[in-house]
């Protein structure tokens, strides 16, 4: 698994639902497979075969977290390079082709929400933006073609 940006609070947000999920989500889910073991013959239960596809989707939700976790790289505004655009950082961008000022919100990709201004550091935009310098000329090339943007600022 790739690193994984998230800020504290991210971070913080996936560890309460681990041990939500660790602990009252397996106890619900083993409350569901009693009951429906209740109900008789399990081989056609459809209760029973329910609790169990929800049994196998949560575990499969924990040991998700738990690798994220594992791999998850806290942003850090003291620790960057404020000179440079990089996770964790608003840049403000003169769109060229739109003739537009855009501003954009480099995140990780579970925390990004573009329709807020907060893209992903592995999206075509974001990858195209980390690094670069206040003045810069960034091509990003998107499905819709090749856009041109300046970076103006950076701020963490």
């Amino acid at each position: 698994m790739a690193d994984v940006y998230l800020t504290k609070e991210a971070y913080k947000e996936l560890e309460e639902k681990l041990v939500y999920l660790k602990s009252e989500g397996r106890v619900d889910v083993a409350n569901k497979i009693r009951v429906a073991r209740s109900f008789g013959d399990i081989s056609e239960n459809s209760e029973y075969d329910a609790a169990r596809e929800e049994e196998a989707i949560l575990e499969q939700e924990i040991i998700q977290i738990e690798e994220t976790l594992k791999n998850a790289k806290i942003i850090s505004k003291t620790k960057a390079d404020t000179s440079k655009v990089g996770v964790g950082c608003t840049v403000e961008v003169y769109d060229m082709g739109f003739e537009e000022n855009l501003t954009f919100k480099i995140m990780g990709s579970i925390e990004s929400d573009p329709t807020i201004g907060q893209i992903s550091n592995e999206s075509p935009t974001g990858k195209a933006l980390i690094g670069k310098e206040k003045g810069d000329i960034v091509e990003v090339h998107t499905p819709a073609g090749v856009q041109k943007y300046k970076v103006l600022s950076i701020k963490y």
